[in-house]
């Protein structure tokens, strides 16, 4: 009689088991994806610690208000970068 009583817990275990299985790979996959994705919902390529790039307008700006440069040298700059840029139309 306990032979029978395992063998009946047993049918129904292996009969959850595939339920456990879906369940646990789905896990692991929707944990991938949000461990992999951009915070912004697109992925740029950008790592999630390094804080975002300054354009070279920014970082001469910066170094002009730090007092790095003079004020010679900060508008020669602002005039190279400006003749450097493409035209907009």
């Amino acid at each position: 009689m306990r032979t029978v009583m395992y063998w009946n817990g047993g049918w129904a275990w292996m009969a959850f088991m595939p339920l456990l299985w879906i369940a646990l790979i789905g896990l692991v996959v929707w944990a991938a994806v949000r461990l992999t994705q951009h915070p912004s919902g697109h992925d740029e390529g950008h790592d999630r610690m390094l804080p975002p790039r300054e354009s070279p307008e920014e970082i001469l700006d910066r170094r002009y208000a730090s007092g790095e440069i003079d004020t010679e040298t900060y508008t020669e700059a602002r005039k190279h970068l400006a003749a450097q840029r493409p035209r907009q139309r």
